[in-house]
């Protein structure tokens, strides 16, 4: 199945980061967030992606145009770098399409725009590319196809710091108790679609407002209810919250190497967790 990732969003909740890279740029080790997210998922066999473009594009292309398989692989190297063989690759047979969708492109625009890259598809997956999980993507399929509705997306808890609370009539305080423990679901950014799903989507709409509207009016849209690890890299603290996992090796989202992160590690924090710039 294609795989459509949305890059072209201003990032502006992460601050002067945003300034200079996308926010699927954002590193997360030596890669940046959007390369963990495909990598991701080519694990699983989905190795054809159309990117949707918009805001600083140029940075996306230019790191796939520069791109080194070296820093992720190991390699031999001969005749002073003239001669350099790979021991595996980790991208040479993804196909990648980079489509610049607008700079102020809404989701379901840039959606839209990228229609004629999935004729023929009878369905295709769909994502945020501000997140990050170890789902079972193979289970999350086969869930869609049985269910056979036009869409799925994956379902997460909150986050644990947030708290949900109840009143009583004067306004007073009820109950307080964490949020993940309530029955509140949020949209994780993960999607399967059916082609038909250019049938709900009209010009100029959000892609997860009237479309998904009718959707549910139809009972056509189901959701996943992700029962692991996800996390969404929304602010500077979801980023160091994401970059402490991963110089302490905990990076549950890496299921196609469980050593990899280990490895980067050791290249990013040598020394007592301190990276090599920090001088």
């Amino acid at each position: 199945m294609k795989v459509v990732l949305f890059c072209g969003g201003l990032g502006t909740r992460l601050g002067k980061y945003s300034e200079t890279v996308p926010k699927p740029m954002i590193e997360i080790g030596i890669r940046p967030l959007i390369w963990h997210l495909m990598r991701y998922y080519a694990h699983y066999g989905h190795k054809d992606f159309i990117l949707c473009l918009g805001y600083k594009g140029s940075v996306i292309k230019k790191f796939f145009l520069e791109y080194n398989e070296c820093i992720s692989n190991d390699f031999v190297y001969r005749k002073g770098g003239r001669d350099i063989r790979l021991f595996k690759h980790d991208i040479e047979d993804w196909t990648i399409s980079f489509v610049e969708t607008g700079m102020n492109a809404n989701i379901g625009q840039r959606l839209l725009a990228v229609r004629d890259l999935l004729e023929g598809e009878d369905a295709f997956m769909a994502n945020y590319s501000d997140g990050l999980s170890d789902l079972d993507l193979n289970a999350y399929l086969e869930n869609f196809r049985q269910k056979d509705k036009v869409a799925s997306f994956l379902c997460v808890k909150p986050a644990q710091s947030f708290h949900s609370v109840s009143f009583d009539t004067d306004d007073h305080i009820k109950e307080i108790s964490p949020i993940r423990d309530s029955g509140v679901w949020f949209n994780g950014g993960f999607f399967a679609f059916k082609r038909e799903i250019f049938d709900y989507i009209r010009e100029g709409e959000e892609l997860v407002e009237q479309p998904f509207f009718r959707l549910v009016k139809n009972r056509q849209v189901i959701g996943y209810k992700n029962q692991g690890f996800w996390s969404c890299i929304d602010t500077m603290k979801d980023k160091k919250a994401i970059d402490d996992m991963f110089k302490n090796g905990n990076t549950p989202w890496m299921v196609w190497k469980d050593t990899l992160a280990r490895q980067e590690a050791d290249i990013i924090y040598p020394s007592g967790g301190r990276r090599r710039d920090d001088r």
